[in-house]
């Protein structure tokens, strides 16, 4: 694990940003597409919104979610609806979007369809994630129903129910995100700094982003 630390968040997103457009651009000079996964949640905004007007052949980049709420893009707790307003927008509305979401009443109804389409972007060649206070990574919960099969299993995707989440989740394998090409954190503040240095020391089981820390650069500021 890389530990990048940053004077203020402000700063972190226009370099974070710089980085992951800069690793995109390279991935492009190789690759007819390349596939870039991000997360939701309010942390990861001001990266997209520096981001989405990189110059890059966003029309080769296919876009996605780590982990998707099991909700409309219609609705306020929608990832995708995040993604549509603040990154895929300017030069980067040219990407393909890969959807981790389709209308059904359970994630598991639409499973197959999804890793199906799921398949061509693998390996990542791009991944942002984020990190909670609980330690969990994408929607790989403490806790969660699934959490043996989203940490040892060998499914791309994982339909996921947790406690504290009110809503199913659809989240990517920790195989998928393990695989990734390049892989960076996000965190903001000092509670999540504490959070990721006691996750050092504990099991996937008990702090999900410990089955990722390995390989990855973990980008903070405290505020």
């Amino acid at each position: 694990m890389e530990f990048k630390q940053y004077p203020d968040s402000e700063m972190m997103m226009i370099d974070l940003a710089d980085t992951l457009a800069g690793e995109l651009e390279n991935a492009l000079l190789t690759h007819d597409k390349v596939s870039f996964a991000v997360p939701g949640g309010t942390t990861p905004g001001p990266i997209f919104d520096n981001l989405c007007d990189a110059r890059l052949d966003w029309g080769r980049v296919h876009v996605m979610l780590t982990d998707e709420r099991w909700v409309p893009e219609t609705s306020d707790r929608s990832n995708t609806r995040l993604l549509r307003q603040r990154l895929l927008v300017g030069r980067a509305a040219d990407a393909v979007y890969v959807p981790l979401y389709a209308q059904a009443e359970t994630p598991e109804e639409k499973l197959p369809d999804l890793q199906a389409a799921l398949a061509d972007e693998l390996p990542i060649s791009v991944m942002l994630l984020g990190m909670g206070a609980d330690m969990h990574t994408a929607s790989i919960f403490p806790g969660a129903d699934q959490l043996d099969a989203a940490l040892h299993g060998d499914a791309s995707l994982v339909a996921m129910r947790a406690p504290g989440a009110p809503e199913p989740r659809i989240t990517l394998s920790a195989k998928v995100l393990r695989g990734a090409m390049s892989r960076h954190i996000v965190i903001i503040g000092a509670e999540k700094r504490e959070a990721l240095e006691k996750a050092r020391h504990l099991s996937p089981e008990e702090a999900p982003v410990a089955a990722v820390l390995a390989g990855s650069t973990v980008h903070w500021a405290e505020k």
